[in-house]
């Protein structure tokens, strides 16, 4: 039996499997060679960083959205093997961000700039493919988005995420699940806190069945003591500041991320009490391809809750999954001003609200 998404080993390739892997490499990896610049030498290279992570990115979605209908995905052989480059290039990004905030060359403007693209990378690249290697099966790979997120200081996410958002999902049990009116700034420290605890109950539950090891939550612990470390080892304590300041903006993209992909979406109770199964209804979508190669895939979000384990480029658009009005990065920024967000969001979470009831209305009758 062939592995959904995977082509036959005998069949040639075809357009697709032959572009794709360049489009994940260039939108994930093309920035790096730009940030490093503006790292060393700031000037033009400071402002070009930023752009190419925003308004040109921002620019390229929206000409791709009009022109090209979301059409399915297919696995690719190098898939994994780009999710590892990013992995490790995750800690190069870092590092270097940290030495060049630190670092006494650059002036205020460039350090802002520089900022800015490295968080950027490190808070839609990163942090999405840190999100593919945790949901993989091989032990090498997850540990590698574990660590990841450790040195973002959010390594409790490799727990709260796999065993509590994606069993409770679209329930007001999720604390990554945000509730219709619910502003971004109630939302982050709610979900933040949230995460953190119910990660622990799910590990801790997990420990008295009978699961082996090191509870995660010391390694997470650990991991983030040795990552202020080598900052601090790397440009004394302007690098601890550096990196905190890294870690924060990461951690919130990350939750704008969520945010965003969640916002008003509920499952129905049945009878029993239980919620419905997850299915393409419950996450918010996004058919702009450029975002999308950034981050993994990770806008054709129903798709993964439906399958956790589908890889990044094999992820679909499903006809019944809710679309956004613009990529997920634009929207992320809409949702730091909550009164637009809601004007924006609201009136499509009460359309979505009504075909619901319509749709249990008809199942009932039948």
């Amino acid at each position: 039996m062939e592995r959904e998404g995977r082509p036959r080993k005998d069949a040639l390739p075809t357009a697709f499997e032959v572009v794709m892997p360049f489009a994940f490499a260039t939108a994930t990896l093309l920035p790096l060679p730009l940030i490093a610049a503006a790292m060393v030498w700031g000037g033009i290279w400071a402002l070009v960083a930023p752009l190419a992570l925003t308004l040109l990115a921002a620019t390229l979605d929206e000409i791709g959205a009009r022109l090209a209908p979301p059409r399915p995905g297919a696995e690719f052989p190098v898939s994994g093997a780009l999710s590892t480059a990013i992995g490790w290039a995750h800690f190069a990004v870092l590092a270097g961000a940290v030495w060049a905030l630190a670092g006494g060359w650059l002036g205020a403007l460039e350090k802002a700039a520089v900022f800015a693209a490295a968080g950027l990378w490190l808070g839609q690249v990163s942090n999405a493919n840190a999100h593919e290697l945790i949901h993989r099966s091989a032990r090498g790979a997850r540990r590698l988005g574990v660590a990841v997120y450790v040195s973002l200081l959010f390594g409790h996410h490799a727990s709260a995420h796999p065993l509590v958002h994606h069993v409770r999902v679209a329930t007001r049990d999720d604390p990554a699940t945000a509730r219709r009116g619910e502003g971004f700034w109630r939302y982050a420290p709610r979900a933040w806190r949230g995460g953190f605890r119910e990660g622990w109950r799910a590990e801790t539950a997990r420990r008295r069945a009978g699961a082996r090891g090191t509870h995660p939550y010391r390694v997470y612990a650990g991991g983030a003591v040795l990552a202020f470390g080598a900052s601090l080892l790397l440009a004394e304590w302007g690098g601890v500041a550096a990196h905190l300041a890294l870690a924060g903006f990461a951690q919130m993209q990350l939750l704008l991320s969520d945010y965003v992909q969640h916002y008003g979406l509920e499952r129905a109770r049945r009878g029993d009490g239980r919620p419905e199964p997850v299915d393409a209804r419950h996450s918010w979508n996004s058919p702009h391809p450029v975002s999308s190669w950034m981050m993994l895939n990770a806008p054709r979000h129903s798709d993964h809750h439906a399958r956790p384990s589908r890889p990044y480029p094999a992820l679909d658009l499903p006809q019944a999954a809710p679309m956004l009005p613009r990529s997920l990065p634009v929207m992320a920024c809409l949702a730091l001003w909550p009164r637009a967000w809601r004007r924006v969001m609201d009136p499509r979470v009460a359309k979505w609200r009504a075909a619901e009831r319509k749709g249990l209305a008809a199942e009932a009758a039948e």
